[in-house]
C-alpha cells in the first residue's frame, strides 16, 4: 500500500484525537493542545496517509537545539516504516533549518520508540523522573547531534574540505 508524507494540518484535528486517545490513552493531548501547537511559531508537523486515512502524524519545534514533541502510527499501520519516515523528515527539516541538535522525551517503559530513535542516532543523556505524570512513567531524555549525522537510508553528508 503506498503511503503519502504531507504536512499535518488543522483539519486533521478530529483524526488526531482518535488516534491520541488510543496511542497514548490519559497522556492524550487535547484540541485546545493542538490549536495551539499550530499557532506556535517554529513547529513543523507531518502526516502519513494510506489510501486517503490518516495513519500516522509527528510534530517538532524546529529551533537551533530542535524537539520531538509527538509521533504517533495507528495500530494497524505499525511496522510499515511511517515513524522512520516522518522522524527523518522532521530531522531533515531541522538540518534545513540550521539545527545543530534534536532532543525527545519517551517513555522509559517503551523499548520500541527508543530503538528507533537509537537507529537515528538518538543517545540517553538523562531520565525525567515521573515526567508522564498520569501513568507515574518516567521520561528518557534522549538526544541527537544533527550535524554530519547519517540518518538510516541516507548516505552521509561529504566531509568537510580541508
Amino acid at each position: 500500500m503506498t503511503a503519502v508524507l504531507r504536512p499535518l494540518t488543522a483539519a486533521d484535528v478530529d483524526r488526531v484525537l482518535e488516534l491520541e486517545v488510543i496511542l497514548f490513552g490519559p497522556g492524550a493531548w487535547t484540541r485546545g493542545m493542538y490549536e495551539e501547537e499550530f499557532r506556535a511559531a517554529g513547529r513543523r508537523y507531518v502526516a502519513v496517509e494510506e489510501a486517503g486515512v490518516l495513519v500516522g502524524y509527528a510534530g517538532a519545534l524546529i529551533a537551533e537545539e530542535s524537539h520531538i514533541m509527538t509521533i504517533g502510527v495507528a495500530p494497524e499501520a505499525r511496522r510499515r516504516g511511517y515513524a522512520s519516515m516522518m522522524l527523518a523528515e522532521l530531522m531533515q527539516a531541522a538540518r534545513r533549518h540550521g539545527a545543530t541538535s534534536m532532543i525527545l522525551e519517551v517513555r522509559a517503559d517503551d523499548d520500541g520508540p527508543q530503538q528507533l530513535y537509537r537507529r537515528f542516532g538518538f543517545e540517553q543523556i538523562g531520565i525525567r523522573p515521573g515526567y508522564y505524570q498520569l501513568e507515574g512513567v518516567d521520561g528518557v531524555v534522549m538526544r541527537a547531534d544533527l550535524e554530519g549525522a547519517a540518518l538510516p537510508g541516507r548516505t552521509p553528508p561529504p566531509p568537510p574540505r580541508p
